[in-house]
């Protein structure tokens, strides 16, 4: 049984650049299918599809630039033992904004850049860059 699926996702991501595998396949669920969607249109994945079949799976397209990984470093923040939360007006930059955390709001989910346009705060799931 997993306990923390999204952390299950990030790490399959970061054990897969780390020996440059051209995708991956994992269980699907909505939260993890939003969690790609961003990181396609942040530009750090190439593909996010669901794989529909006996069991619906979720199959991601890493992205590589001449070789190099375009994720460098994946970071779960808050954690089933430890949530991390903050207000609008204390949303982080992360890496001089070059790179993004990944928010869960009451608007759903979105960016730390997303979330301070919106002037709205949340739950921070993850950081990438």
């Amino acid at each position: 049984m997993m306990t923390d699926p999204i952390s299950d996702m990030l790490t399959r991501i970061r054990n897969a650049v780390a020996v440059q595998k051209p995708e991956i396949v994992l269980p699907y669920s909505k939260i993890k299918h939003e969690v790609a969607k961003i990181l396609k249109k942040e530009g750090y994945i190439l593909e996010a599809e669901i794989i529909e079949d006996r069991f619906n799976n979720l199959k991601i397209v890493l992205k590589y630039n001449n070789g190099k990984p375009a994720i460098t470093h994946i970071k779960r923040i808050s954690k089933p033992g430890r949530r991390v939360y903050v207000s609008r007006d204390k949303i982080p930059y992360i890496l001089n904004d070059l790179g993004i955390a990944i928010f869960t709001t009451s608007k759903g989910l979105m960016t730390n850049r997303q979330a301070r346009r919106s002037k709205i705060g949340g739950e921070i799931l993850c950081e990438v860059w």
